[in-house]
């Protein structure tokens, strides 16, 4: 299981850089990289250091958040916590249906297999 999606990395510094109107050469520029570089990268082509990607956020003015989005494949554990703490928003009530449904889903989800 692949747990860091570095083509979406790389198309998430794309789209930043795109929204700035800055060419590769611009960022390489200002990132002190190689244009062929920002472009192996944006295609995933490349890894880049730690170093390298907070060097890219700093220029990019650009959160680690934004750069990771939609690239880490989150553990169940990870999500289940996400889905607790977005439960406590809501009614009691509508808490009770979600756990019912969840109830029934796993009852009923290991007879499939």
């Amino acid at each position: 299981m692949k747990i860091v999606n570095w083509k979406i990395i790389g198309q998430n510094i794309k789209k930043k850089r795109i929204e700035k109107s800055w060419s590769q050469a611009v960022l390489a520029e200002k990132a002190d990289l190689s244009i062929a570089y920002i472009g192996m990268i944006e295609r995933g082509k490349k890894l880049p250091r730690l170093e390298t990607l907070v060097k890219i956020a700093n220029v990019l003015e650009a959160t680690s958040d934004e750069l990771l989005e939609g690239a880490v494949n989150k553990q169940p554990e990870i999500r289940m916590s996400e889905y607790i703490t977005r439960m406590k928003d809501i009614p009691e009530q509508d808490r009770e249906r979600i756990y019912e449904v969840l109830d029934i889903l796993l009852k009923y989800g290991k007879k499939g297999k």
